[in-house]
């Protein structure tokens, strides 16, 4: 990781960016949000890991924040934490809507409908897919 004296500070500001997902190891995305950045006056200093890389600009930069077309300030990229988190859910949601239709189902002198396990599955995935959407369109 970068060291800074005193010097190296004045007219600079800095910023991580993270990707909750680690999709900093794909090159191709790598180069996209770098290039987003630059938008900004943003310059790549240096990639910690597959989720975090550190940032540099000039503060004179801040007098073109306001016709941004990328937040300046943004701190994710990706799927946010949120997200990531009700897609986590999602899936329990959706693998608890199927167990308990198996159990429902292998029973043999169980002659109940499917329509419980049924939709908790589908409220499960509905939630995955409204996820995958969002993320694809953010």
């Amino acid at each position: 990781m970068t060291a800074y004296k005193g010097d190296d500070l004045d007219g600079w500001e800095f910023k991580i960016v993270r990707s909750n997902t680690g999709a900093f190891k794909r090159r191709e995305f790598l180069e996209k949000v770098c290039q987003e950045e630059r938008q900004n006056g943003w310059e790549m200093i240096e990639k910690f890991d597959n989720n975090r890389i550190r940032f540099k600009r000039r503060i004179e930069n801040r007098s073109r924040d306001s016709h941004a077309a990328i937040d300046p300030y943004r701190g994710t990229v990706g799927i946010g934490s949120g997200e990531l988190a009700a897609a986590i859910v999602g899936a329990v949601i959706a693998a608890l809507g199927i167990a308990i239709g198996v159990i429902i189902y292998s029973q043999p002198d169980e002659t109940e409908p499917l329509v419980v396990p049924a939709i908790v599955t589908a409220i499960g995935l509905l939630a995955l897919v409204m996820i995958a959407v969002r993320s694809r369109t953010h």
